[in-house]
């Protein structure tokens, strides 16, 4: 299995990406390869501070090698440093048809929206399909509304092959495990666009009070409640075992438990279980050439990579001399 991932440095990273992607991206490392990266090219069709942009990669990369990322196992280095995917991308702009990129959805959405859409979000798709083209992946871990991704990539791939010949390999869709529904602070699905996330690595006093803002209903604390529609208590369920759980939906039940009681053991819950994750950032956060020797040699491994399949890529086109 040949694993592929990237993930945005658009800013911290909370719950929601942790329990949705990057948990699950680790559990796959250490296979035939596992090769993930700081999609900063990406970032700049939403990041337009180079500052902000910096620190986003620097908290990026300490908080996947914190949460468990190892180097031994997987290949971390940011996108930007294998200029060959955006070579890639552009023999695949040759062989892409408009009406592919007009379908799909995050240009869409921002039309639908009246928002400019430039040119970088409308071939998006194109370079993301370069992300996993370049590596010879085999399979991408996706969100269930991440598979057009995949689709798209398959296509280029496929058109690619029907007009040059056998030259790249059509990666499978991995679905990651979507049961894990992470609720934000207002009780929608967890998002940095809707302002309702809760960081993972934050001050245990920021933490504490952004867990007490979640929004719950008005049910008096003697009273009975219903652990599976509050938001808290679906929170907890994604630290805890099943025995706590059950404990904890007894309390519900039971009556006589306010919400902040609750809080209060969720806020817990996440201490103990991001726990070895902050002592192992503030390690890195010390230690910033270890973490950028990390990133370089990741490059070092990926450009390898890359640069034998671009060269299959360009020779398939005419670019360079057919082997013998």
């Amino acid at each position: 299995m040949k694993v592929l991932s990237g993930i945005q440095p658009t800013g911290r990273f909370h719950w929601g990406n942790y329990f949705g992607a990057i948990r699950q991206y680790i559990a796959l490392q250490g296979q035939e390869q596992s090769f993930y990266f700081i999609a900063d090219l990406h970032a700049l069709t939403t990041v337009r501070e180079p500052a902000v942009l910096r620190q986003n990669i620097k908290d990026a990369a300490l908080d996947l090698l914190a949460l468990g990322l190892d180097p031994a196992k997987a290949t971390l280095f940011r996108q930007s440093d294998v200029p060959e995917v955006t070579e890639l991308t552009w023999l695949l702009m040759t062989i892409t048809q408009m009406h592919l990129l007009d379908k799909c959805h995050a240009f869409k959405d921002k039309k639908a929206k009246g928002i400019a859409a430039d040119a970088g979000l409308f071939t998006y798709p194109v370079l993301m399909a370069a992300d996993i083209l370049i590596y010879d992946s085999t399979t991408v871990p996706v969100g269930a509304d991440q598979i057009q991704h995949v689709e798209v990539t398959r296509d280029l791939a496929q058109r690619f092959n029907a007009t040059y010949g056998e030259t790249l390999h059509l990666p499978e869709a991995y679905v990651l495990d979507d049961s894990a529904k992470v609720p934000g602070t207002d009780r929608e699905k967890m998002s940095k666009s809707y302002n309702n996330t809760i960081p993972i690595f934050e001050t245990p006093r920021k933490l504490r009070k952004i867990i007490m803002s979640i929004q719950t209903d008005s049910t008096p604390m003697e009273a009975a409640k219903v652990p599976e529609t509050c938001a808290v208590y679906q929170l907890f369920k994604l630290f805890g075992t099943p025995a706590q759980q059950a404990a904890l939906a007894d309390r519900y039940q039971a009556g006589g438990m306010g919400y902040g009681e609750a809080k209060e053991t969720l806020y817990q819950a996440a201490m103990t279980h991001f726990g070895e994750a902050f002592e192992r950032r503030t390690r890195f956060e010390a230690a910033p050439d270890q973490v950028e020797d990390i990133l370089r040699e990741g490059a070092h491994r990926a450009r390898a990579k890359a640069r034998e399949v671009v060269e299959r890529v360009r020779s398939a086109c005419g670019l360079t001399a057919k082997p013998v």
